[in-house]
């Protein structure tokens, strides 16, 4: 007698389980415990124990990766009678692996965890210079732009876009932040500028979302800062936009945004970097003017992020402690703004002969 294939089962075992027309209903327990007797293949009275059971038990003990295995499931028919039968038939991963039952398979096992992990070492240790290099290369070393290329930027965009330059270089905010930019996070009395979140793309939709990092954080508000963004708020008034929070579909957040585009919406950060930062920078001379197809060069280094790298230098030039520049850039180690800006400092030899000079020339000897 042919065992039923799975499907034969599980139609009988559907038909088993549903109501006939005299509306009696099945014992679900009963027709579970039916199907798990038939699945097993210690439980049918014509199925020959040795057929199937032996070569799985051996595949399972060989270790073979295919080799199936059960994963127990706990049942109310799991103890019982015939219990210990039933375990000593299932196919388990035995419980003292091959290669601490044969000294050939430990000397196996050991030299293959041994080249593994001396492939990884190896690995990391031919990167690491590999890591150094790209580290140095995409530090911003020429981003720390003169006070006159910044006001060169400022002064080729339009209008309505050249306080985000202010803030940018001014607060070393980052992109999507200026642009998320609201009324609520000016404090013109205290002098502070709270970064509570930006304007994020996902998918092709604009969303609020808190900071990179989930860091919220106070930067002083310089007064001439403080200034430019007071006259472009008379120039051109927040507007209320409702967007997502976090995500597409999340929850609507309202804010008054400082920064929007001609149609009174969010800036849309890939149309701006094309029409308005791109331009700006050419004319400022930091790029190459846009050739016959009227595209720009590639200029990562001369992004609107290089605003915040001069916002760092100057900081750092000033003689501003590594920690507090990490704090008002938002990072969540002060050890990642030592090691990407701290060669921003382009006059720190000449500070250094100053700050000397000064005390040894209080007690010359005349």
């Amino acid at each position: 007698m042919n065992q039923p294939d799975d499907n034969e089962l599980f139609n009988r075992l559907e038909a088993e389980m549903t109501a006939d027309s005299g509306g009696e209903v099945v014992d679900l327990d009963k027709a579970r415990s039916a199907r798990t007797e038939s699945a097993d293949p210690t439980a049918r009275p014509d199925a020959d124990p040795s057929a199937d059971s032996a070569p799985d038990r051996s595949a399972a003990e060989s270790g073979a990766p295919t080799a199936r295995v059960m994963v127990d499931q706990p049942t109310a028919k799991a103890a019982g009678p015939g219990y210990l039968g039933r375990l000593l038939a299932a196919r388990r991963r035995p419980v003292v692996p091959v290669w601490l039952k044969s000294l050939a398979e430990l000397k196996t096992a050991t030299a293959w965890v041994a080249r593994h992990y001396a492939h990884s070492v190896g690995y990391h240790a031919l990167r690491s210079p590999v890591y150094a290099a790209r580290l140095t290369f995409q530090a911003p070393s020429g981003a720390a732009k003169l006070p006159s290329q910044v006001h060169a930027v400022r002064k080729a965009l339009p209008e309505r876009y050249r306080s985000m330059v202010d803030v940018g270089a001014g607060c070393g905010l980052r992109q999507g932040e200026i642009i998320g930019l609201a009324e609520d996070a000016l404090d013109f009395e205290g002098e502070i500028l709270r970064v509570v979140r930006q304007v994020k793309l996902i998918r092709g939709k604009a969303v609020f979302a808190p900071p990179k990092c989930n860091k919220e954080r106070d930067v002083p508000l310089p007064p001439s800062v403080a200034e430019t963004i007071r006259a472009h708020v008379d120039a051109y008034k927040p507007v209320e936009v409702t967007l997502p929070w976090r995500k597409p579909d999340g929850p609507k957040v309202s804010a008054r945004l400082l920064f929007t585009n001609t149609a009174n919406w969010v800036v849309w950060r890939s149309n701006f970097n094309i029409q308005e930062w791109k331009p700006s920078i050419a004319a400022a001379g930091l790029i190459t003017e846009a050739g016959e197809d009227g595209k720009y060069q590639s200029a990562r280094e001369h992004g609107m992020h290089a605003l915040r790298h001069f916002y760092a230098s100057v900081l750092l030039d000033a003689g501003e402690s590594i920690k507090a520049v990490s704090q008002y850039l938002g990072h969540s180690d002060p050890g990642l703004t030592l090691r990407v800006y701290a060669h921003l400092m382009p006059s720190s030899q000449e500070r250094t002969r100053r700050a000397v000079d000064t005390v040894l020339s209080k007690h010359s000897v005349t």
